[in-house]
């Protein structure tokens, strides 16, 4: 099993990674969307991922009340350092968070109940069964949605794309 210090290393890098790429491309092109249907922003990806950290790591492992808008998530727009900012902060409430992580124990049950209503798709998922489940779980994320600001950065810097 991995130990909560190593598993930061890996949050450390993708969250490192995505800061980097909405600095690199400043308010304007941070904010914008690909011509593509579904599209998102390297900004709303970030504010997604950052939901990520707070949902899961603050419920699902330390117990607490977490409200969250999912899909503002993805609307998300706004200056490029305050979203950093948040990053960081972010990042800190995680670790905190994971200060009670038990890899073979289960999510907090009353947030499991909740969440299966909610998304009854995730019930035979390793996130719904164990805390070691839900930190993959975080971490899929983080890797996947960098993957995707990676393609909008680069995409954003060609010569021929198209924005919304």
């Amino acid at each position: 099993m991995i130990s909560v210090p190593d598993y930061l290393v890996f949050v450390d890098e993708a969250l490192d990674g995505m800061t980097t790429i909405v600095l690199d491309l400043g308010d304007e092109r941070a904010n914008q969307r690909l011509d593509v249907p579904g599209s998102n922003s390297a900004f709303a990806l970030l504010t997604h991922c950052l939901g990520v950290l707070e949902y899961w790591g603050g419920a699902f492992i330390a117990g607490r009340p977490v409200e969250r808008d999912r899909d503002a998530e993805f609307r998300a727009s706004g200056a490029v350092t305050g979203l950093v900012d948040r990053a960081r902060r972010g990042r800190r409430q995680f670790e905190q968070d994971l200060a009670s992580f038990d890899p073979v124990a289960p999510p907090p049950p009353t947030v499991l109940e909740g969440h299966l209503r909610a998304w009854p798709e995730d019930a035979d998922l390793p996130l719904a069964k164990t805390q070691g489940g839900v930190l993959i779980h975080v971490y899929d994320e983080l890797a996947r949605h960098r993957g995707q600001m990676e393609t909008i950065r680069d995409v954003l810097a060609a010569s021929w794309a198209q924005v919304v």
